[in-house]
């Protein structure tokens, strides 16, 4: 049989991973602020998908809430863990403080609150572990609507940078220029890739112990670019899982100027932490002139243009 017909076979779900579940301890981590309007509706996916899954904990760490979102996680069937960190010390300070207190030879399974996982996602997420050389999966994400969410990315250059701000990112994707991807084949039969928004993860024990921490200085965005490059780094791959389906709702940060200035502001963090400064002043450029049309055309927020300004 042909080697890309078994590897599409193996993502699909058709064969299991050789090491057994019943060996494999996995903990899923939640972070939470403010989210109480989408908690539940995570928790409740979580029994079915898990399904398969014999040895799990479920860990909610709350960064400070001021509404119920603690309450709800401690009363919730699914028995989740609490841990109140006293301070919204952001998202990966949130999955720091979770993995500090878990056993390095578990798995880690990291959810945006509002993901909502279909059953027997997350065992058809571990049949992508069929090589000890993969050390992240990532499953298909779906939005509300059931389309199926662009989420592959490629590494942030100053090709994509420009590419989405001359032709605009959906353009520039279909192009295959953008630094989201957008190939039917990929989403449709799965393979290795750079990254994947990071609004569910399953990074292997071994991944965890070979990239250490997640990056702090990254409060919110860019920290999954970050922890992907390092992944890659230490020679591991990351691959797309499209058997594996989760259901994302998102948006907040379209309708928040903190949030798309916060996004833009981290992009450039990201790039200029690898790469000169020449190389990074052609990369904010191509993001100033992007968030200038964005703006012009109504699509985009002045505080995104302000961000990348450095105001």
């Amino acid at each position: 049989m042909d080697a890309s017909i078994k590897q599409r076979d193996f993502l699909h779900g058709s064969k299991i991973a050789p090491r057994s579940m019943a060996t494999r301890k996995l903990s899923l981590v939640v972070v939470t602020y403010n989210s109480a309007s989408v908690l539940p509706g995570l928790l409740d996916s979580l029994r079915a998908g898990l399904e398969g899954i014999e040895q799990y904990e479920v860990i909610v760490v709350d960064n400070d809430s001021h509404d119920h979102s603690v309450d709800l996680a401690i009363t919730h069937p699914i028995g989740a863990r609490v841990i109140e960190t006293g301070r919204n010390g952001g998202y990966s300070a949130g999955i720091n403080a979770a993995t500090a207190t878990i056993d390095v030879s578990s798995d880690l399974l990291v959810l945006n609150p509002d993901i909502r996982l279909q059953p027997g996602s997350i065992s058809r997420l571990y049949a992508g572990l069929n090589s000890s050389s993969v050390g992240v999966a990532v499953p298909q994400v779906r939005g509300e609507d059931g389309v199926i969410a662009k989420s592959i990315r490629r590494e942030p250059s100053i090709a994509t940078a420009w590419s989405d701000a001359l032709l605009g990112g959906m353009l520039a994707a279909r192009m295959g220029l953008g630094e989201m991807v957008d190939r039917s084949l990929l989403y449709r039969d799965g393979g290795r890739i750079e990254w994947a928004t990071g609004a569910i993860l399953l990074i292997t024990a071994n991944a965890r112990a070979a990239i250490g921490d997640w990056d702090e200085s990254f409060f919110l965005y860019s920290e999954e670019v970050d922890y992907l490059r390092r992944a890659r780094a230490a020679g591991l791959d990351v691959l797309y899982v499209p058997s594996s389906e989760a259901v994302h709702i998102g948006g907040d940060y379209q309708s928040s100027d903190f949030l798309t200035a916060l996004m833009t502001t981290n992009r450039l963090k990201y790039y200029s932490r690898h790469h000169g400064t020449l190389a990074s002043a052609l990369f904010r450029s191509g993001i100033v002139v992007g968030e200038a049309v964005r703006l012009a055309l109504g699509l985009g927020r002045r505080a995104a243009l302000s961000a990348a300004l450095g105001r």
